[in-house]
């Protein structure tokens, strides 16, 4: 099947292929000899010879709970992240190996840190976490940094702080913490944490340069770091995707804050205010997301990958686990060839 560029129409063509879940046996035949892992949105396969299949679904997460699906979602997502972790070499290392499938990441299997690493340079958003709300509480410490008085929503903060979270079980919420409390817990030493936090302020400073090229504000981001089988710490997951990130458009930014508007963005914040607006902070049932702010928010992850990475992406409307399967053997014969040959 053609691989047709990425508009409403496509994806509306999408609705009703949405990648919600999948299994060892879908993508890799019965009897297979991987281990599982689900995320939020990321299905995980691990092999015996230490590689991991990432596989991005077109679930989307906002406080801490899986919402529903986006069309095409995972596809727009997986090439964002593909991209950043090969523009950001150079900056430090990451897990990734290929791109066997629009769906799917081929990395080296690290054991993830137990902190994930947020980087925040504004003040700003709407859950129980988010600086903002503590700021507006009266709170002028958020993780061990002293804020100062006289800040309004979306400010900048005077430089970018690091805000560690502790990573929370499936179905619990992630916590933010200071440094010192993330050491005092005792599950990460401090020459492990201070590493991840450089490489967490550096990668978010050349995201921040990439961003403003591309006419966009790196607002925040979380970043998630892991030790490979030779002892090295790299990022892994993703980086400066619209699920891990915010990101507003530059040009409005000053023309929105003077009219005391939200800025522009192509963040899931898109999704969190729809929800926001019907009540739902993250309890309870979750209501239905209308197929028209599916897509809308689909459309935010297409122009996201577009803005940044300069050019539009096409996508596969193939029927998703027929294709990863095929895909994914492939992968698998060319890995068991490499293994023989070394």
């Amino acid at each position: 099947m053609s691989n047709p560029p990425l508009d409403r129409d496509v994806l509306r063509r999408a609705l009703g292929l949405e990648l919600d879940e999948t299994s060892t046996e879908a993508l890799f035949g019965r009897g297979a000899d991987v281990a599982r892992y689900e995320g939020k949105v990321r299905d995980n396969y691990t092999t015996r010879d230490g590689r991991r299949y990432l596989v991005t679904t077109d679930r989307i997460s906002a406080f801490d709970r899986v919402l529903g699906t986006l069309p095409l979602k995972g596809q727009i997502l997986n090439a964002l992240a593909t991209h950043w972790f090969r523009e950001s070499a150079h900056v430090a290392p990451n897990h990734l190996i290929s791109m066997p499938d629009p769906n799917v990441v081929e990395a080296m299997e690290c054991k993830p840190l137990p902190v994930e690493m947020v980087v925040r340079s504004y003040l700003t958003g709407i859950t129980s976490t988010s600086v903002w709300t503590h700021y507006a509480q009266g709170e002028r410490t958020f993780c061990g940094h002293a804020l100062p008085d006289g800040l309004k929503k979306n400010d900048p903060l005077p430089r970018p702080i690091l805000t560690p979270s502790t990573k929370a079980a499936k179905g619990g919420h992630d916590v933010s913490a200071s440094r010192e409390e993330i050491l005092v817990e005792g599950r990460i030493t401090a020459a492990d944490f201070d590493l991840a936090g450089e490489m967490s302020l550096a990668m978010f400073a050349f995201g921040q340069k990439r961003c403003a090229e591309r006419g966009l504000v790196l607002v925040d981001t979380k970043y998630e770091l892991g030790r490979t089988k030779d002892g090295r710490i790299v990022f892994i997951d993703e980086i400066h995707t619209p699920d891990s990130s915010r990101f507003w458009f530059a040009a409005t930014l000053a023309e929105r804050a003077a009219r005391g508007e939200e800025p522009e963005s192509f963040d899931k914040e898109y999704v969190r205010r729809w929800l926001s607006d019907r009540g739902f902070a993250g309890d309870g049932p979750i209501p239905a997301i209308p197929d028209d702010i599916r897509v809308e928010a689909s459309r935010r992850y297409a122009e996201a990958y577009e803005t940044i990475v300069g050019a539009p992406l096409a996508v596969d409307l193939a029927p998703p686990l027929t294709r990863m399967f095929d895909n994914l053997r492939r992968a698998e014969a060319g890995a068991r060839s490499a293994g023989a040959e070394n």
